[in-house]
């Protein structure tokens, strides 16, 4: 029998969903060469921990427990969206900062974690995802038509975390207030201990903000605002496992 480990927060998958946000934005698309996509990575406030050395040993069902969030990257999916096979890459920082944009201008994602938030995948608390929509080949080109209701699949070391999403989000580089409710372990809420494990998948908003007649730009060339879609962790399953 192989026995497969995941994070505490995915053992309390029965208590609670859970939730993450997927980030991807794409300023100068038109600029930048086609790469193939790939992924990003998060801060941790709950429980992604080693396999235990016991055969019969069971992750603690404890959400509370900080853990390390793992350094390897991760493969994302959302098959509503055709995206398929997108690297997540971790990385210290927080959304669309300098690492994190060079980490997409290479057509993955990026996924921060550190002091600013961010968790790993199936971990209680945020999972940022960030990549481009319009450069770096777009891997994030048909975010915004994802729909509350679509699975989103994160597989780490044999383990595929499936994300529900919730809702649909707008997130403002001019707003501290609004980056910190991208960012924050519970997404809309800063402050608030998570209960869940969540996900924040977030990519540019550069043509709508462009049709608006709103061209500003930050020093790293994004626009304005982001569009997000976050989503709630609803089960954990050995990655070779039936869907379902």
């Amino acid at each position: 029998m192989t026995l497969i480990f995941v994070p505490r927060a995915a053992a309390a998958l029965v208590a609670g969903a859970a939730t993450a946000v997927l980030a991807a934005c794409s300023p100068d698309a038109a600029a930048r060469p086609a790469v193939s996509p790939a992924g990003a990575g998060t801060a941790a406030a709950a429980a992604v921990s080693a396999p235990a050395a016991s055969k019969t040993a069971a992750p603690s069902p404890s959400p509370s427990v900080p853990a390390a969030v793992p350094r390897r990257a991760s493969v994302l999916d959302i098959p509503s969206a055709g995206i398929s096979g997108l690297r997540v890459v971790p990385y210290e920082g927080t959304t669309d900062d300098a690492a994190g944009t060079r980490i997409q201008d290479r057509g993955v994602a990026a996924s921060p974690y550190g002091e600013r938030g961010g968790v790993g995948p199936g971990q209680v608390g945020n999972f940022l995802v960030t990549a481009h929509r319009l450069s770096a080949g777009g891997p994030l080109r048909d975010l915004p038509a994802v729909k509350p209701g679509a699975e989103v699949h994160v597989t780490l070391d044999g383990v595929t975390y499936t994300y529900e999403i919730t809702a649909t989000r707008s997130t403002s580089f001019r707003s501290e207030r609004s980056l910190a409710e991208q960012r924050a372990a519970v997404p809309g809420a800063p402050g608030r201990a998570p209960a869940q494990a969540m996900i924040t998948i977030s990519t540019c908003a550069t043509p709508e903000d462009d049709a608006a007649g709103n061209f500003w730009r930050d020093p790293l060339g994004n626009p304005e605002h982001r569009i997000d879609k976050v989503g709630v962790l609803r089960r954990a399953a050995p990655a070779d496992a039936p869907a379902g």
